[in-house]
């Protein structure tokens, strides 16, 4: 075979690779599309339910969240202080698909949260074959952890920082003679992305930890930007939050907490480190 033939060979086999990849890529979202879509569906079925007593929950006084905090308030002598009498705001909508389209917006979003474990599993089975051995170690457990923070933080998200972050819009005024009316779709655009950014956030220790495998961050990294990364989150959350410092207490915590475990994670990926450093040397 001539040398000609030989490149040529190497090319279409290179190409075929990558032919593969695509074809194989497009399995794992076709998977993850059709597990979607049946999130989509369960939701749809139960939408009155989960739109009138689940998203629509943090506009009304006796949300679960308002109420233990009424409770917090007493326990700590404060009276009625920390307890929602009511919110002042109604709900519109001004387009004339308006409502069908935060349907679909909630449909589709809730099923890719019920769906989420499996959309990651199969993630990680396409970037899976692609990590090195000592990438890989570590992982196992990787998609119940993943879902487990997923989900926390979607639960955060949804009965912290949601509720807050309304009932702080809600009651802010430039003059008394000003009603809030909102509409249905930017009360939606306001809460999905609360609930699933807080989801996402809680992702924090496992991104570090597999930045750290990689030697992207270090523990002492992280342990030197400790004061100005807890200023951030106490800024972040004193502007979600009402103008109390109580609020701000409540959603700064996790997210500090967070941020300590990702420190705690990358010690132990550098200790390990070490470890297989000595054995190699020995």
């Amino acid at each position: 075979m001539s040398l000609f033939s030989k490149i040529l060979a190497s090319e279409s086999k290179a190409e075929m690779s990558f032919i593969d990849h695509i074809d194989e890529l497009r399995k794992h979202l076709f998977r993850s599309a059709i597990a979607i879509i049946i999130g989509a569906i369960v939701i749809g079925i139960y939408n009155k339910f989960i739109i009138r007593n689940i998203l629509m929950g943090p506009i009304h006084s006796d949300f679960p969240t308002y109420t233990y905090l009424c409770k917090l308030g007493r326990y700590l002598g404060m009276g009625n202080d920390l307890c929602l009498t009511s919110i002042h705001v109604r709900m519109q909508s001004q387009a004339v698909a308006g409502q069908f389209n935060v349907f679909l917006n909630v449909v589709l979003i809730g099923g890719f949260i019920i769906a989420f474990p499996y959309v990651f599993w199969q993630f990680w089975k396409f970037v899976k074959p692609a990590l090195k051995t000592n990438e890989l170690k570590g992982t196992r457990g990787v998609i119940f952890w993943v879902s487990l923070l997923f989900f926390i933080g979607v639960l955060f998200g949804y009965f912290i920082v949601a509720p807050y972050t309304i009932n702080f819009f809600a009651s802010f005024t430039l003059d008394q003679s000003i009603e809030n009316i909102w509409t249905i779709a930017s009360y939606f655009n306001t809460m999905i992305p609360l609930i699933l950014g807080s989801g996402i956030a809680f992702q924090l220790p496992l991104v570090l930890y597999f930045l750290a495998k990689i030697g992207v961050v270090s523990s002492a990294f992280l342990r030197k930007y400790r004061k100005h990364s807890i200023v951030i989150i106490v800024i972040v959350t004193s502007i979600i939050t009402p103008p109390d410092m109580l609020s701000t207490v409540i959603c700064s915590i996790p997210l500090i907490l967070l941020y300590e475990i990702s420190i705690f994670l990358c010690i132990r990926v550098e200790k390990k480190r070490k470890v297989e450093e000595a054995e190699e040397w020995s």
